[in-house]
């Protein structure tokens, strides 16, 4: 259990020294993943498991993904981005797909924060309210 709560602290703190000005530093991460394996020291994989963990996360939490059933136009993409970064700041990277099982309307991801105002949505709300 000690040993436990020793791995996540130490991934957390390898974590924020990878945080410059609010963000996650790539080369710094690969710095700590490099040099953490050069160590070889005991339990370095499970510190190593922690710490991509948190680094995914991070990364959820700093991309938007927008689905839609067609092609959104440019002025729509640059409402939805500005509406993104003044939610969530800036510095998010926003990906457009097309799904056309959504059938019309907009899905957007960020991190575990979803907005759903696809007619799909709708429609699977309307069925299971029958």
């Amino acid at each position: 259990m000690a040993t436990n709560k020793r791995v996540r602290k130490t991934a957390r703190q390898f974590y924020r020294l990878c945080v410059v000005n609010g963000s996650l530093d790539e080369q710094r991460v690969r710095q700590v993943v490099e040099r953490v394996i050069r160590t070889k020291r005991r339990g370095v994989l499970a510190m190593l498991h922690q710490f991509t963990r948190l680094v995914r996360l991070d990364r959820e939490r700093h991309s938007a993904r927008v689905a839609s059933a067609t092609p959104l136009p440019e002025p729509m993409r640059a409402e939805i981005v500005g509406g993104v970064e003044k939610l969530y700041g800036p510095g998010i990277e926003t990906s457009f797909t097309e799904q056309p099982s959504l059938i019309g309307g907009v899905r957007l991801q960020v991190g575990s924060d979803v907005y759903d105002g696809s007619v799909r949505a709708r429609l699977d709300a309307i069925e299971a309210g029958l």
